[in-house]
């Protein structure tokens, strides 16, 4: 990385910073849907995109759209 890339990544907004890699992410969270734990998909914003029966099939569906996925506890 550049000095002038440094510079600039010091004075991006925190709205900027917020949307930085919005595209490369998905969350994945623990949910219960009818009393059984699933796990939903989330994108980046926050829009609901999947619910999956575990978190192996959560995590694969979300690197198969070239993803990569993080928990939320």
């Amino acid at each position: 990385m550049n000095s002038q890339e440094i510079a600039r990544l010091r004075s991006i907004s925190p709205k900027e910073f917020a949307l930085w890699g919005i595209q490369d992410v998905a969350y994945i969270r623990p949910t219960t849907i009818d009393g059984r734990q699933a796990f939903a998909v989330h994108a980046a914003d926050g829009t609901p995109v999947a619910v999956m029966k575990s978190l192996e099939l959560a995590q694969a569906a979300v690197r198969q759209n070239d993803l990569e996925p993080l928990s939320i506890h």
